[in-house]
Protein backbone atom coordinates (compact mmCIF):
# COMPACT_ATOMS: atom_id res chain seq x y z
CA UNK A 1 0.00 0.00 0.00
CA UNK A 2 1.21 3.35 -0.65
CA UNK A 3 0.32 6.83 0.58
CA UNK A 4 0.66 9.04 -2.00
CA UNK A 5 0.41 13.09 -1.56
CA UNK A 6 0.11 16.17 -2.93
CA UNK A 7 1.74 19.81 -1.96
CA UNK A 8 0.88 23.33 -3.13
CA UNK A 9 -2.51 22.47 -4.59
CA UNK A 10 -4.31 25.19 -3.16
CA UNK A 11 -3.35 29.00 -4.19
CA UNK A 12 -4.08 30.44 -0.26
CA UNK A 13 -2.02 27.74 1.31
CA UNK A 14 0.96 28.55 -0.95
CA UNK A 15 0.51 32.06 -0.48
CA UNK A 16 0.47 31.73 3.50
CA UNK A 17 3.78 29.14 2.92
CA UNK A 18 5.62 31.47 0.29
CA UNK A 19 4.36 35.04 0.19
CA UNK A 20 2.92 34.62 -3.30
CA UNK A 21 0.23 32.71 -5.59
CA UNK A 22 2.06 30.41 -6.48
CA UNK A 23 1.07 27.59 -9.18
CA UNK A 24 3.37 25.16 -9.63
CA UNK A 25 3.66 23.42 -13.48
CA UNK A 26 3.36 19.84 -11.84
CA UNK A 27 1.40 17.94 -9.50
CA UNK A 28 4.15 18.31 -6.36
CA UNK A 29 4.32 14.70 -4.96
CA UNK A 30 5.40 13.42 -1.73
CA UNK A 31 4.94 9.70 -0.39
CA UNK A 32 4.42 8.50 3.45
CA UNK A 33 5.39 5.15 4.15
CA UNK A 34 2.85 2.91 5.21
CA UNK A 35 3.36 3.04 8.65
CA UNK A 36 2.04 6.78 8.90
CA UNK A 37 -0.99 5.69 8.56
CA UNK A 38 -3.16 6.08 11.37
CA UNK A 39 -7.21 5.19 11.35
CA UNK A 40 -9.99 3.90 13.46
CA UNK A 41 -10.31 6.88 15.54
CA UNK A 42 -6.69 5.67 17.03
CA UNK A 43 -5.20 8.65 19.25
CA UNK A 44 -2.65 10.62 18.16
CA UNK A 45 0.24 10.64 20.44
CA UNK A 46 2.58 13.81 19.67
CA UNK A 47 6.06 13.05 19.43
CA UNK A 48 8.22 14.76 21.99
CA UNK A 49 11.67 15.49 19.91
CA UNK A 50 10.49 16.74 16.41
CA UNK A 51 9.36 20.50 17.05
CA UNK A 52 6.08 21.82 16.37
CA UNK A 53 3.82 19.28 15.06
CA UNK A 54 1.09 20.80 12.58
CA UNK A 55 -2.54 19.62 11.26
CA UNK A 56 -2.84 19.90 7.57
CA UNK A 57 -6.49 18.51 6.71
CA UNK A 58 -7.17 17.08 3.16
CA UNK A 59 -9.46 15.10 1.19
CA UNK A 60 -8.35 11.63 0.75
CA UNK A 61 -8.93 9.63 -2.33
CA UNK A 62 -9.42 5.63 -2.22
CA UNK A 63 -7.72 3.73 -5.34
CA UNK A 64 -9.52 0.99 -5.79
CA UNK A 65 -8.10 -0.90 -8.86
CA UNK A 66 -4.85 -1.50 -10.58
CA UNK A 67 -3.67 1.20 -13.10
CA UNK A 68 -0.91 2.01 -14.98
CA UNK A 69 -0.67 5.32 -17.04
CA UNK A 70 -4.55 6.49 -16.27
CA UNK A 71 -6.03 9.32 -18.58
CA UNK A 72 -7.75 11.67 -16.54
CA UNK A 73 -10.73 11.03 -18.95
CA UNK A 74 -10.92 7.96 -17.03
CA UNK A 75 -9.39 7.96 -14.03
CA UNK A 76 -12.34 8.26 -12.25
CA UNK A 77 -12.63 4.43 -12.20
CA UNK A 78 -10.04 3.96 -10.59
CA UNK A 79 -11.21 5.51 -6.78
CA UNK A 80 -14.55 4.62 -5.00
CA UNK A 81 -14.37 6.30 -1.66
CA UNK A 82 -13.66 9.54 -0.29
CA UNK A 83 -12.69 10.95 3.40
CA UNK A 84 -11.23 13.60 5.20
CA UNK A 85 -7.14 12.92 6.56
CA UNK A 86 -5.15 14.47 8.33
CA UNK A 87 -1.21 15.21 6.81
CA UNK A 88 0.69 16.19 10.19
CA UNK A 89 3.69 17.91 9.73
CA UNK A 90 7.07 18.48 11.61
CA UNK A 91 7.22 22.37 10.72
CA UNK A 92 10.15 22.96 11.91
CA UNK A 93 11.52 20.04 11.10
CA UNK A 94 10.32 20.13 7.41
CA UNK A 95 11.78 24.32 7.37
CA UNK A 96 15.50 22.87 8.37
CA UNK A 97 15.59 20.52 5.65
CA UNK A 98 14.32 22.65 3.36
CA UNK A 99 16.96 25.27 3.85
CA UNK A 100 19.70 22.63 4.10
CA UNK A 101 18.80 21.51 0.62
CA UNK A 102 17.92 18.37 1.97
CA UNK A 103 15.12 15.42 1.55
CA UNK A 104 12.11 16.14 4.17
CA UNK A 105 10.10 12.77 4.06
CA UNK A 106 10.99 12.36 7.87
CA UNK A 107 9.10 16.09 8.71
CA UNK A 108 6.17 14.11 6.54
CA UNK A 109 6.39 10.01 6.93
CA UNK A 110 6.87 9.73 10.68
CA UNK A 111 4.64 6.87 12.31
CA UNK A 112 0.74 8.07 12.51
CA UNK A 113 1.37 11.33 10.43
CA UNK A 114 -1.41 10.32 7.91
CA UNK A 115 -4.39 10.25 10.18
CA UNK A 116 -7.50 9.27 8.13
CA UNK A 117 -11.31 8.91 8.61
CA UNK A 118 -14.56 6.80 7.59
CA UNK A 119 -14.63 6.22 3.90
CA UNK A 120 -17.61 7.67 2.05
CA UNK A 121 -18.32 5.78 -1.39
CA UNK A 122 -17.96 8.35 -4.33
CA UNK A 123 -21.05 6.95 -6.05
CA UNK A 124 -22.85 8.97 -2.61
CA UNK A 125 -21.49 12.36 -3.70
CA UNK A 126 -22.78 14.48 -6.71
CA UNK A 127 -19.83 16.02 -7.61
CA UNK A 128 -15.76 15.13 -6.17
CA UNK A 129 -14.80 18.47 -7.42
CA UNK A 130 -17.43 20.47 -5.10
CA UNK A 131 -16.18 19.08 -2.08
CA UNK A 132 -16.44 21.43 1.32
CA UNK A 133 -14.89 20.22 4.10
CA UNK A 134 -13.40 21.07 7.45
CA UNK A 135 -11.52 20.14 11.00
CA UNK A 136 -12.91 21.29 14.48
CA UNK A 137 -10.52 21.07 17.28
CA UNK A 138 -11.54 21.20 20.70
CA UNK A 139 -15.40 22.28 19.21
CA UNK A 140 -13.92 24.96 17.25
CA UNK A 141 -13.52 25.20 13.29
CA UNK A 142 -10.05 25.58 12.69
CA UNK A 143 -9.62 24.77 8.94
CA UNK A 144 -11.78 24.73 5.53
CA UNK A 145 -11.56 24.22 1.95
CA UNK A 146 -13.70 22.97 -1.19
CA UNK A 147 -12.11 20.87 -3.39
CA UNK A 148 -13.51 22.59 -6.31
CA UNK A 149 -10.46 24.93 -5.36
CA UNK A 150 -7.68 22.92 -5.96
CA UNK A 151 -4.76 23.52 -9.03
CA UNK A 152 -4.75 20.09 -9.91
CA UNK A 153 -8.17 18.06 -9.73
CA UNK A 154 -8.30 14.56 -8.96
CA UNK A 155 -8.46 13.30 -12.21
CA UNK A 156 -5.21 14.67 -13.36
CA UNK A 157 -3.40 14.00 -9.98
CA UNK A 158 -3.87 10.15 -11.20
CA UNK A 159 -3.13 10.69 -14.42
CA UNK A 160 0.21 12.00 -13.30
CA UNK A 161 1.05 9.46 -10.45
CA UNK A 162 0.12 6.84 -13.10
CA UNK A 163 3.24 7.97 -15.76
CA UNK A 164 5.53 6.98 -12.96
CA UNK A 165 4.02 4.82 -9.90
CA UNK A 166 1.80 1.98 -10.71
CA UNK A 167 -1.36 2.18 -8.98
CA UNK A 168 -2.82 -0.89 -6.93
CA UNK A 169 -6.04 -1.54 -5.00
CA UNK A 170 -5.29 0.52 -1.23
CA UNK A 171 -3.07 2.90 -2.44
CA UNK A 172 -4.23 6.16 -1.12
CA UNK A 173 -4.09 9.95 -2.14
CA UNK A 174 -4.37 13.25 -0.10
CA UNK A 175 -5.42 15.86 -2.28
CA UNK A 176 -3.45 18.59 -0.49
CA UNK A 177 -4.86 21.11 1.94
CA UNK A 178 -6.28 24.75 1.68
CA UNK A 179 -4.64 27.14 4.18
CA UNK A 180 -5.17 27.33 7.72
CA UNK A 181 -2.76 24.85 9.23
CA UNK A 182 -1.54 24.89 12.61
CA UNK A 183 -0.04 23.28 15.64
CA UNK A 184 -1.60 20.51 17.57
CA UNK A 185 -1.15 20.05 21.61
CA UNK A 186 -2.32 17.39 24.21
CA UNK A 187 -5.62 16.92 24.47
CA UNK A 188 -6.73 18.78 21.46
CA UNK A 189 -9.95 16.38 19.85
CA UNK A 190 -9.81 17.29 16.29
CA UNK A 191 -13.29 15.89 14.09
CA UNK A 192 -13.15 16.11 10.40
CA UNK A 193 -16.44 16.87 8.44
CA UNK A 194 -17.42 16.28 4.46
CA UNK A 195 -19.58 19.12 4.17
CA UNK A 196 -21.87 17.76 7.61
CA UNK A 197 -21.00 14.39 7.26
CA UNK A 198 -18.07 13.87 10.51
CA UNK A 199 -15.60 11.48 9.43
CA UNK A 200 -12.76 11.65 11.63
CA UNK A 201 -12.72 11.72 15.05
CA UNK A 202 -9.97 11.64 17.51
CA UNK A 203 -7.83 12.95 20.27
CA UNK A 204 -4.39 13.78 20.96
CA UNK A 205 -1.89 12.31 23.27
Amino acid sequence: MKIFAIGLNYLEHNKALHGSLLKPEEPVIFMKPETALLKDHHPFFIPDDMGRIEYETEVVVRINKLGKSVPARFASRYYDAVTVGIDFTAREMQAKFKAAGRPWEVAKGFDNSAAIGDWIEVEKIRDVQALNFHLDINGKTVQTGCTADMLFKIDEIIEYISRFFTLKTGDLLYTGCPTGCGPVQIDDHLEGYLGDQKVLDFECK
